[in-house]
């Protein structure tokens, strides 16, 4: 049986949603894989509650950094568009 990644997800997971947003991403993809293995048996599921918790973290990091990526291009995209009205 393999040893799991529990802690370690859950570090990337916070990671992910405190500064860096691949993190969470990358997270996100370990945790689940982690959690089919726990399922399947092939993983020590001692770290299934770590594991969990830190896969809802990427969940998270990635759902702010996608609404931060949208509100810089709105922001980037909103002067161009008022210059431009006629007076």
């Amino acid at each position: 049986m393999k040893p799991h990644r529990g802690t370690l997800i859950l570090v990337l997971g916070i990671l992910g949603i405190v500064s860096c947003f691949p993190l969470g991403i990358a997270d996100w993809v370990m945790g689940k894989r982690d959690l089919k293995e726990m399922d399947a048996g092939t993983m020590d599921p001692s770290g299934r509650g770590n594991t969990n918790v830190g896969r809802i973290c990427g969940m998270i990091g990635t759902l702010l950094a996608g609404i931060v990526i949208v509100l810089v291009i709105v922001g980037m995209i909103l002067p161009v568009l008022v210059v431009r009205q006629p007076n």
